[in-house]
């Protein structure tokens, strides 16, 4: 496990600034409400009736003027997508470093073979989103308790298993990325990142591009989908799943056949 605790040690620091990047943001976010909370009514009302958009962020099915809602129109879209570019960063990154920084034939030289390094790296992602999000939730809850509101706990639970499961597929094609490329593909993962959350934008707002939700991930993990109907879309979710696995399959495969350059 030598690989992994040194992914681990490495990634340390970009674990330690996204989450408080994305954790104090939302946590404050949380705070602030209160001192919004008297002119959020207006803006709540203009927002429900800005039609497509409305459609597109969830605003025609919760009101800002509610902790609940707030969380799940503004808080939990910062959230999601900024954990989501995390596991991009993280997936693109964790593989093709070593071709990029020419440790590759120090690390090949170890007796570790190519199927460990792969599952300890991934492991090492995986535990880093874990990490990410079990902190972040944490400082969620904190902030509904110091504002004195009741806890939506079993949607909550839910909104962040999804959208755990949506870090990790984001994660894992990043990882696939990585596994065929010889250089960090920072841009690559975070452009993939951004064009999967504008197709579920867009399939909300663009009826003719709706079966468009099957090839994004941030379709099932969208919070005022599941804070109003307190289910996750168990179809979408079974894809996003599939996804996962088979692109860790291939980037086994690959990595493991892979001509590696030193």
């Amino acid at each position: 496990m030598r690989m992994y605790q040194h992914e681990m040690k490495m990634n340390l620091k970009s674990l330690v600034i996204w989450t408080v990047c994305v954790g104090g943001l939302c946590f404050g976010c949380i705070l602030l409400y209160s001192s919004l909370e008297d002119s959020l009514q207006e803006i709540a009302d203009a927002y429900a009736n800005m039609g497509a958009m409305s459609m597109a962020f969830g605003m025609d099915k919760m009101s800002l003027a509610t902790l609940t809602g707030f969380y799940a129109t503004e808080v939990a879209l910062m959230h999601g997508l900024g954990g989501a570019m995390f596991a991009a960063i993280l997936g693109s990154s964790i593989l093709s470093k070593e071709e990029a920084g020419h440790t590759a034939e120090f690390l090949n030289t170890l007796p570790v073979s190519r199927k460990s390094i792969l599952l300890q790296k991934y492991v090492a992602l995986v535990s880093n989103l874990l990490i990410f999000n079990l902190i972040c939730v944490t400082c969620y809850l904190i902030g509904f308790v110091t504002m004195g509101e009741e806890i939506p706990g079993r949607e909550m639970a839910m909104y962040h298993g999804a959208i755990c499961l949506m870090q990790i597929e984001i994660g894992t094609i990043c990882f696939l990325l990585s596994a065929f490329s010889k250089r960090i593909q920072i841009g690559a993962g975070l452009g993939i990142t951004i064009f999967l959350y504008a197709v579920d934008v867009m399939c909300r707002i663009i009826p003719a591009l709706e079966d468009a939700k099957y090839i994004t991930p941030f379709y099932y993990s969208n919070a005022p989908d599941i804070f109003t109907k307190s289910e996750i879309d168990g179809k979408l979710l079974g894809i996003g799943v599939v996804v996962t696995v088979i692109s860790l399959f291939i980037a086994g495969v690959k990595y493991c056949k892979k001509d590696i350059a030193s």
